[in-house]
């Protein structure tokens, strides 16, 4: 399989995902948000291009620098725990995005649902 053609499965598996996922460069600019990300986030204009300084309050954008700073001592150092959001029950992480050499190239922003109540297990129909 070419890298080509596995680029698309990843991209596939990241469309698919019913949670939002919002993808960062190094520059802090929205590179990609997934379908979800984009029904979640986008209320009134697209967020992809944007920097984060301009969709997060400061002291929030102080933790996602604070996470990507941490990202960069280690290699092993790839996911924080960023918040707990209680209207949407759904917890926020923050992760390393790492190339084949495992230098930090970018980061994204995955929310989980907390409760496995609100999923539905092997949900067929």
């Amino acid at each position: 399989m070419s890298e080509y053609e596995l680029n698309d499965f990843f991209k596939a598996i990241i469309d698919t995902d019913d949670a939002p996922v919002v993808i960062c460069n190094l520059d802090y600019r929205v590179i990609y948000a997934n379908p979800a990300a984009s029904k979640f986030y986008e209320k009134k204009a697209s967020i992809t291009g944007k920097l984060l300084e301009t969709l997060m309050d400061a002291e929030m954008l102080s933790k996602v620098v604070m996470s990507v700073e941490w990202f960069k001592e280690d290699e092993e150092n790839n996911k924080v725990f960023a918040f707990h959001d209680k209207c949407t029950n759904m917890d926020m992480y923050i992760l390393a995005i790492r190339n084949k050499s495992g230098e930090l190239i970018g980061f994204y922003g995955r929310r989980e649902d907390r409760t496995p109540e609100q999923g539905k297990e092997f949900d067929l129909d």
